[in-house]
C-alpha cells in the first residue's frame, strides 16, 4: 500500500511537471514565430533545452542514486519555478539576439528540471511495482502514457493562455502552480523512494550492456525522427496555412494549432498507456517483446517518407494536403506510441535494480540527444526545403531507429 501511495504521489508530481512543460513550449514556439522570428531562430530557442537534457541525465541517475529519487524530483520541481520566474522577466524591447539568447538559458534550465523529474518518476516505476505477471509493463504503460495525456493538455492549455491572458500572465500562473504542488509533495509524499549510497562512483552513469546501449541508439534516433516534424516544422506550416496575418486571425490559429498539437499528444499517450493491451504483451518473454520493439520501428519508417511525397506533389497550401498531413501525422502518432512504450519497458527490464537510476538516465541521455537532433534539423530542414525535406529527414530518422533496434536480437 505505501508503495502504492509513493507511486501515485510521483505520478501527480510528474503530471503537474508535464502540463507545465506542453503549455510552456507552446507559449514559447507560437509567441515568438509571433514575433516574426525565422524557422531556424525558433528551433535555436529549444536547443539549450535539449542540450541540458543530455548533460542532466548523464549526471541525474548518479545523483538519485547517491542522494536519493525524492531529492532530484524535489530539484525538478524547483528549477522549473525558477525558469518559468525568469522567462516573465523578458522585455519586448530587447533585440532578436539578446531575446533568443535569453530564452535559449531559460530553456535550458527547463530542461534541467524536466530530466530530473523524468528519470525521477521513471526509475521510482522499477523500484515500486509488485513482481507479478506483466506488472512493471502495465506500470510504466501508465506512467508513461498518462504523463504523454497531461502534456498534450500543456499544448492545448499554453496555445489558450497566450490568446486569452498573454505570455507574461501566463508564465506567472505556471509558475504558482506549481509551486503549490512542490509544496504539496514535500509535505505528503510517503516514504518508499530509494534514499540513495554515498559510495557511488561517478564513473558508474556509464552503461556497459549492450542490450542497453543499443536500444539507447535506438531511442535517440526515433525521437529524432518524432522531432525533426514536431518542434518547428508542423506548427510553422500550420500558421502559415490557418492564419490572415491579422490579430484575430493569428489568435484563431493559436488555438486550432494547440488543440491538434494537444489531440496528437494526448492520443499518443493514450495509446502509450493501452500498450501492454494491444501489443498483447501479458505473459510474453522479455524476447518476445524485443521482436516486437523491431517490428514496430520497421512499421513507422514508411509514413513520413509517403508525407513527404504528397507536399512535394502538391503545388502548395490546400485543404486536400493539409487533411492528409493531419491523418498521417495521427496515424504516426499511433505507431510512435508503440515504439516509445515497447522501449520505456524494456529500459527497465534489461536493467537491474541496484543501478536502475543510472541505466535510466543513460537511455534518457540518448532520449534528450535525439530531440536535440531532431529540433536543429527540424529548424534547418524547413528553412531549407520546406515541410518535404522535414518529414523526409524524419523518416531518414525513423529508418536509422529501426536498424537501431534491429540488433536487439543478437546475443549478448
Amino acid at each position: 500500500m505505501n508503495a502504492m501511495r509513493a507511486y501515485m504521489a510521483v505520478t501527480a508530481a510528474y503530471w503537474a511537471f508535464m502540463l507545465s512543460d506542453g503549455a510552456l513550449r507552446m507559449l514559447v514556439l507560437l509567441h515568438f514565430n509571433g514575433l516574426g522570428f525565422s524557422p531556424v531562430q525558433l528551433a535555436y530557442l529549444f536547443l539549450l533545452y535539449e542540450v541540458a537534457g543530455i548533460v542532466t541525465n548523464m549526471a541525474a541517475g548518479w545523483i538519485a542514486a547517491r542522494f536519493g529519487l525524492a531529492s532530484t524530483l524535489y530539484a525538478g520541481l524547483g528549477v522549473q519555478i525558477a525558469a518559468l520566474a525568469a522567462l516573465a522577466q523578458l522585455d519586448p524591447a530587447w533585440s532578436v539576439g539578446s531575446s533568443v539568447v535569453f530564452v535559449m538559458a531559460v530553456q535550458g534550465a527547463s530542461g534541467v528540471a524536466k530530466d530530473l523529474a523524468k528519470m525521477s518518476s521513471k526509475s521510482a516505476v522499477k523500484v515500486l511495482a509488485p513482481e507479478g505477471d506483466g506488472t512493471l509493463f502495465r506500470w510504466v504503460a501508465a506512467l508513461t502514457g498518462s504523463k504523454n495525456a497531461v502534456k498534450g493538455l500543456g499544448f492545448f492549455l499554453g496555445a489558450a493562455m497566450l490568446g486569452l491572458a498573454g505570455f507574461q500572465a501566463a508564465v506567472w500562473l505556471m509558475a504558482a502552480v506549481l509551486a503549490a504542488i512542490l509544496l504539496a509533495i514535500i509535505l505528503f509524499l510517503p516514504a518508499g523512494l530509494p534514499k540513495g549510497r554515498k559510495d557511488t562512483k561517478l564513473a558508474a552513469i556509464w552503461s556497459r550492456d549492450p542490450q542497453i546501449n543499443r536500444l539507447s541508439l535506438a531511442r535517440m534516433f526515433l525521437f529524432g525522427a518524432r522531432d525533426v516534424w514536431f518542434v518547428v516544422g508542423i506548427p510553422v506550416y500550420f500558421q502559415s496555412v490557418l492564419s490572415d496575418g491579422t490579430p484575430d486571425g493569428r489568435r484563431a490559429a493559436f488555438f486550432l494549432i494547440g488543440a491538434f498539437m494537444a489531440a496528437w499528444i494526448i492520443g499518443y499517450g493514450a495509446v502509450q498507456a493501452a500498450a501492454p493491451r494491444l501489443l498483447a504483451a501479458r505473459g510474453r518473454p522479455l524476447e518476445a517483446i524485443t521482436d516486437k520493439a523491431i517490428t514496430w520501428a520497421g512499421r513507422l519508417v514508411p509514413i513520413p517518407f509517403l508525407l513527404a511525397g504528397l507536399v512535394l506533389l502538391s503545388d502548395g497550401p490546400a485543404a486536400w494536403l493539409t487533411a492528409s498531413l493531419v491523418a498521417g501525422l495521427l496515424l504516426f502518432g499511433v505507431v510512435f506510441a508503440l515504439n516509445s512504450a515497447v522501449h520505456s519497458y524494456l529500459i527497465l527490464a534489461f536493467s537491474k535494480a541496484e543501478r536502475v537510476t543510472m541505466d535510466v538516465g543513460f537511455y534518457y541521455m540518448a532520449n534528450a540527444a535525439g530531440r536535440l537532433l531532431g529540433t536543429l534539423l527540424s529548424g534547418l530542414s524547413y528553412q531549407l526545403g520546406g515541410l518535404a525535406l522535414c518529414l523526409a529527414t524524419a523518416g531518414l530518422m525513423a529508418l536509422a531507429s529501426w536498424l537501431c533496434a534491429g540488433r536487439l536480437r543478437r546475443p549478448v
